[in-house]
């Protein structure tokens, strides 16, 4: 599974990262930490953190500061990966090992 995403954001990179998905990917305004963090943590939790990290690969270098941009997006997708269960690959592995040990799984919060 985990082999798969690279091959799957490889192709994404090459099919969808278009000059003008560039163009509209800068009027995110990443340069702003503040942005870049919260597209990141989105991202991570739509397709899981490593493959958002993929993604974000080609915009970092032409940002203005790419070590600090790097920086924000190991912290943003690292923390995002915690929020859901599919915002890690580890999160679903231990989902699933629970799940096939008998253990029940909330689907959302409960109370009392």
């Amino acid at each position: 599974m985990f082999g798969g995403l690279f091959v799957v954001i490889a192709g994404f990179e090459k099919a969808v990262v278009t000059p003008e998905t560039a163009a509209s990917i800068g009027r995110l305004h990443l340069e702003n930490s503040l942005a870049l963090a919260g597209v990141t943590a989105v991202l991570s939790n739509l397709v899981s953190n490593v493959p958002a990290v993929l993604v974000l690969k080609p915009f970092v270098p032409n940002l203005s500061d790419p070590q600090r941009a790097w920086l924000v997006i190991a912290m943003a997708s690292t923390l995002a990966g915690n929020f859901t269960m599919v915002g890690s690959v580890a999160n679903l592995i231990v989902s699933y090992r629970a799940v096939d040990r008998g253990i029940t799984l909330a689907s959302g919060p409960t109370l009392g």
